[in-house]
Formats: C-alpha cells, structure tokens, sequence
C-alpha cells in the first residue's frame, strides 16, 4: 500500500512539473505563485486519485450488489472532483497558503473553472497508471518464465545425475559381482566423478577443461568393465579451454554410446569421440559400434538424451543434435552455438 502511494506521489510530482512547465512560458511574472497554487492542488490530486484508481474502480465488479453501488461511488468522485476541489482550493485561501490569482464570479463558475484541472489529471495519471501496470506484467511474466525455465532445468538435471550415477553404480556392482579386483579402483573414480557433481557440477556453467576431465574419468571408469578388445579414441581440437559450457552437458551422449552401443556389442566394440570448439561454434561427434539394425528403425528413447533435448532448448537459441544408426554403427552429432545462450 505504501509502495503503491509512493507511485502516485511521483506521478503526482511528473503532473506538477508540466504544470509549473506551462505557467513559466505563459506567466512567468506570477510563476512562484503559481508553483505555490499548484504544489497545494496537487497534493489533493494525488489522495483522490489514488482512492479513485485503488479503491473505487477495483470494487466495482459484475456483481449485483456492488453495480447498485457503483452510482453512489462515481457520484462521490464526481463531487470530489469538483465541489471538493473548489473547496480545497478556498482552504488554502483561509490558510494563507493559495493565492487567489483569478476572482471567479460565481461558485459555479469557480468550480466549473477547477473542474477541467481535475479531469486532466484523470487522464494523465491513468495513462502513466496503464503503461505502468503493463511494464510490470510484462516483467513479472519475464520473470515466472526465467523462474520457470530455472525450475525446469534443475529437475532435469535432478534426473540426470541419479541416471548417471545408478549406470556407474551398476557397472561397479558387476566387477564387484564377478569379484574383480578392479573394484576397488572403480569406486575410487566413482567418488572421484561424485566430488566433481557435488562441488563443480551443481553451478551454472564450467570450463570446457573441466567437462574433458570427468569425461576422461568416466571413460576411465567405464574401461574397467571391458578387456583390450574395447577401442576407444578420444580426441579434441578446442580454441580456449577456459570457455564455459553448463555442467555434464556432453555426458549423456557419452553413456549413451556406453550403455546403449558397445554394451550391446558383441564383436570389436568402439568408440570415437572427437570435440572441436571455434569460435563459439562447439561440434561434439561420437561414433559407437552397435548391433546392426533394419533402415529407418527410430532410434531409441532414453532419459539422458530426452533430457539433452529439452536442456538444449531452454539454454540455447542455435543448436542441433542429431542421431541415427548407419549399419552397425550408431552416430551422434552436437552442434552449439555457444553465443546463443538464453
């Protein structure tokens, strides 16, 4: 309430100023008497048109009850509007604090004379009232959908991460199963990959550098679980690895050729990985051998690359991913604009 008075007082103080605006060019020789009349209309301005714009319009809604009102209310501010304003105008006269310029000769036309003041300043504080509400609206809406967007991606990545872990949880229960000694090592990574997601993955961005590390750990990881016949090539070609992308945004298409490609394969599983960033423009391909499939088979839907979609579309404006099996093969290619972030 006190906020939305504040409103009115500087609407109140925009009002005033073209006023004192108008009587400088017109009347600079009673100018300081003008800006004492006026400062004295004003005030009473913004109190009636604050209860008028606040209070009486709001109530009056389809409602039976309240349209039965609604005369009696408008005939109130009618009077306020001009016997009110009159009589505030003589106050300031018996107060000492109104110079009475003009000598109207009658009451009526006192009042018809200070009425046409009144019904300016309708205009003009509904005008800015108007464009003022609507400016908020639109920022509120601006704002539910960033609040909304920012809500959206955190339960992505609420379903990404436990979708990460449990696959490399499951790989560890299987060395474990079959008594490996590489278990041990394999939770040693593990807790390596889940210090990373507490403490670097839970911001907004990281390095590309940082991205190639857990990259390189899951890789790591995940090689336990298979012998030499596992051909894995990884390499990169980026500008500036301190440029920043969200965090474990390429991981999904990583497990994917994992869980979903040589872990289906049966002869000379593979992987090909290859990143290049230039000039903001990030292209990220990863081949992986796969069982062969009919043409035109729909590739398979999984939470991780769903997820991938949708992230791609809250955080950036130019991007395409794409992914399909060739033969035996299965192939995934990401393309970001990495200026185009929303």
């Amino acid at each position: 309430m006190k906020k939305r008075f504040t409103f009115y007082i500087w609407v109140g103080a925009v009002n005033l100023a073209l006023w004192l605006f108008h009587d400088f060019v017109n009347t600079p020789e009673t100018f300081f008497k003008r800006c004492v009349n006026n400062v004295w209309l004003t005030s009473y301005l913004v109190v009636i048109n604050y209860i008028l714009f606040e209070y009486t319009l709001p109530f009056i809604k389809f409602t039976w009850k309240r349209l039965l009102v609604a005369p009696i209310l408008l005939l109130l501010h009618f009077l306020a509007y001009s016997v009110g304003f009159y009589i505030w105008r003589q106050v300031g006269i018996e107060l000492h604090i109104y110079f009475a310029l003009i000598k109207h000769s009658s009451i009526e036309v006192g009042i018809t004379y200070h009425l046409s003041y009144a019904i300016s300043s309708i205009v003009f504080f509904a005008a800015i009232k108007l464009i003022y509400d609507y400016l908020k609206l639109k920022r509120s809406a601006q704002q539910l959908r960033i609040e909304k967007q920012e809500a959206e991606l955190n339960y992505l990545k609420s379903q990404t991460n436990p979708h990460f872990l449990f696959n490399t949880l499951n790989n560890i229960y299987s060395l474990a199963r079959d008594k490996s000694d590489l278990a041990p090592e394999s939770i040693m990574r593990l807790s390596k990959i889940l210090r990373f997601m507490l403490y670097e993955a839970a911001g907004e961005y990281i390095s590309i550098e940082q991205e190639l590390m857990i990259m390189n750990d899951y890789i790591a990881l995940e090689k336990l679980r298979y012998d030499d016949s596992l051909r894995i090539n990884f390499s990169h070609n980026v500008e500036d690895m301190r440029q920043s992308l969200p965090p474990l945004l390429l991981m999904p298409l990583l497990e994917n050729a994992f869980k979903h490609g040589v872990a289906e394969t049966r002869i000379n599983p593979f992987i090909e990985i290859h990143l290049s960033v230039s000039n903001r423009q990030l292209v990220f391909v990863i081949r992986n051998s796969a069982e062969n499939v009919h043409a035109g088979q729909n590739v398979k839907a999984n939470i991780g690359l769903a997820n991938l979609r949708r992230q791609l579309e809250l955080l950036y404006k130019e991007y395409d991913l794409s992914a399909g099996h060739e033969g035996d093969t299965f192939k995934a290619t990401l393309k970001v604009n990495l200026g185009s972030h929303v």
